[in-house]
């Protein structure tokens, strides 16, 4: 079973597979996907015990952590997860000051990424039971008699135990030019001013932190990362689109209209569920869809004048 889990967190990013599938048939896949998951982290038969020492009545008394625990680049080593236990009385109740507290005090050699402790800042995302949320603003489960699993983002190169390879993720992110592209001179120190009404389309947009957690989350994007942006940068390329002081919006959804960049959206909406920050990027992008759409029949319109 240990290595099953593992070839989840190892997968290559990139592979192809049918480019498109019908929405209901998308969600079963998803369902399975979790539930086999579900199985496996529920079956699993390898766990390192950090203290063996611990006896049955001191563990009673503590929250058990099974942390994945993986360098690649030690040929030695393997996937496995590591046990430890915490009185939670000591620490404060997010996932990410258990992480902070075992590392401090258990295991310095235990690599994470965490930066605001704030929800500001999207370092710390990964696998907090089953789902995608940021460490630093998901409460621990207090119930003594459940242990909580700690796993890198799914389906992303593992660089060592939860710190995944944020690469092309970052890469895609930078394809969508994301500041504001203006054809107008600016007129001296003049600001590009925006109604009260043109300002509230970019709510629900700008407070991404690009966390990763939604994109991570999507089965379109397991499929192939290398060609769908994913939710997170769709999301992000809508919020220019629709800001009223840009100017390149034909431009902008000219570049996404290409190849599978967003129509790969099956709208299974994992993406707003397990968005840490309470966003609906399944939202976004369905707007954002129709605005392709228009744009392409304003083409085709224009072309047979």
């Amino acid at each position: 079973m240990l290595q099953r889990l593992s070839t989840v967190f190892r997968r290559p990013m990139f592979w192809h597979g049918t480019h498109h599938h019908d929405s209901n048939d998308a969600t079963k896949r998803l369902f399975d996907t979790v539930s086999s998951t579900v199985k496996g982290i529920q079956q699993i038969n390898y766990v390192v015990e950090h203290d063996p020492k611990l006896t049955t009545e001191e563990k009673s008394k503590m929250k058990q952590f099974l942390i994945y625990r993986y360098d690649p680049a030690d040929e030695n080593d393997f996937p496995k997860y590591v046990s430890y236990y915490v009185d939670l009385k000591k620490i404060p109740p997010m996932y990410l000051d258990a992480l902070l507290y075992i590392k401090d005090n258990y295991d310095s050699s235990l690599s994470l990424r965490r930066s605001c402790r704030e929800g500001i800042c999207g370092s710390c995302s990964m696998n907090c039971n089953g789902l995608h949320k940021l460490a630093c603003i998901h409460a621990i489960d207090t119930d003594l008699t459940q242990p909580a699993y700690i796993t890198p983002l799914g389906h992303m190169f593992v660089v060592k135990d939860l710190v995944v390879d944020m690469t092309n993720f970052y890469t895609q992110y930078k394809t969508i030019d994301p500041y504001l592209k203006r054809k107008t001179p600016k007129e001296g120190n003049k600001e590009y001013i925006q109604s009260v009404e043109d300002r509230k389309l970019l709510d629900g947009l700008y407070e991404c932190v690009l966390c990763a957690c939604c994109s991570t989350s999507c089965p379109s994007y397991w499929w192939h990362p290398d060609r769908y942006l994913g939710p997170a940068v769709l999301m992000q390329a809508y919020r220019w689109i629709v800001d009223s002081r840009d100017e390149y919006t034909d431009e902008r959804l000219e570049k996404l209209a290409e190849d599978v960049k967003v129509e790969d959206c099956q709208n299974i909406g994992m993406c707003s569920f397990t968005c840490p920050k309470g966003l609906d990027p399944q939202r976004s992008m369905n707007h954002l869809m129709k605005l392709i759409e228009e744009y392409k029949e304003r083409k085709i319109a224009s072309a047979t004048l």
